[in-house]
């Protein structure tokens, strides 16, 4: 669903992630994905000792990191945080304004971040770390005014617990390169992986990429 009292224009997804894609469909979002406009950044250069304060300063990095001309195009974004900048909103008033939703999502198992994994062993590690246990999930939004100034952010966890997941799946899904370029190599929606899932506290949508009750709220609280 779009946000109320808003009639939704458009947006610019600077993301290839199919998850975030169905997302925002499922959001009721038109978009235009535009992958070249993603950006380096060097998220082992921001260290917080609180899960919950990296997320939302990866968040804010990547905000400041965005260069917005007059019509509110992108011209840079990091590649661990995701811009979905919204060109305009219909306001119920008449009233037209843009806003730059960034998005921030981290695994955390055992207290420790983990990022993207550096080797094949590695993601090997995490994914034999997660069979019989459990993970956390950390996503940060932050969603600016772009005509006013406004700025809200806030963060969201889920809990994933596994069953025991194969080593052969565990090897399938290394083989296949995709999870390495992923924050844990954590894939909820993968075929793979998702048979291997027995719970998960919070929301899938969070997990996969983009908590839409969370980007809604602060859609809503900054316009």
């Amino acid at each position: 669903m779009a946000p109320r009292n808003a009639s939704f224009k458009k947006i610019i997804l600077g993301s290839s992630s199919m998850a975030r894609r169905q997302i925002l469909s499922a959001m009721g979002f038109e978009f235009t994905v535009m992958v070249h406009l993603t950006a380096d950044i060097d998220e082992k250069s921001v260290r917080k000792e609180k899960p919950e304060d990296l997320v939302m300063a990866l968040a804010e990095a990547k905000r400041e990191l965005e260069s917005l001309n007059a019509k509110g195009k992108c011209r840079g974004l990091s590649s661990g945080c995701y811009n979905i900048e919204a060109e305009e909103y219909q306001l119920s008033g008449g009233k037209r304004t843009a806003c730059a939703v960034n998005y921030c999502r981290h695994t955390v198992f055992e207290g420790t971040v983990r990022e993207k994994p550096s080797s094949k062993e590695e993601a090997r590690k995490y994914l034999r770390d997660y069979s019989r246990g459990h993970t956390s999930v950390l996503g940060s939004v932050v969603v600016s005014n772009l005509t006013s100034g406004n700025r809200k952010g806030g963060w969201d966890r889920a809990e994933v617990y596994f069953h025991e997941i194969p080593d052969d799946v565990i090897d399938n899904l290394i083989e296949e390169g995709i999870i390495l370029n992923v924050s844990g190599a954590l894939m909820l929606e993968h075929p793979l992986t998702l048979p291997f899932v027995d719970t998960v506290i919070g929301t899938a949508d969070h997990v996969m990429g983009l908590s839409k009750a969370l980007t809604e709220k602060l859609i809503q609280e900054a316009l």
